[in-house]
């Protein structure tokens, strides 16, 4: 015969062992959608530099920038020295 505190006890544990699992797997998921994001990130600022380097140098000029500048303005899509922010630019 099995003693009732037994009973509670392995039901407690497993409550318990289901939480820290289902931490666990948050955690996981967390981690593989910033990666997810990451690489996203990084192809948008290659195809925003392939764009840039399409652009003949008039056109460069046009939107204010040059050919020297394209890899930093594709690497600080948010930050822009001159005062203008490009977040919402879809090239």
């Amino acid at each position: 015969m099995r003693p009732v505190g037994g009973a509670a006890m392995s039901t407690t544990y497993g409550a318990i062992g289901s939480r820290q699992t289902a931490a666990v797997t948050r955690r996981v998921s967390s981690f593989f959608k910033r990666c997810l994001s990451a690489y996203h990130e990084r192809l948008e600022r290659q195809r925003l530099r392939a764009t840039l380097h399409d652009l003949s140098d008039r056109e460069l000029l046009d939107i204010g920038t040059s050919r020297g500048e394209i890899d930093y303005v594709a690497s600080n899509r948010v930050i822009d020295p001159r005062g203008i922010c490009s977040e919402g630019w879809n090239v």
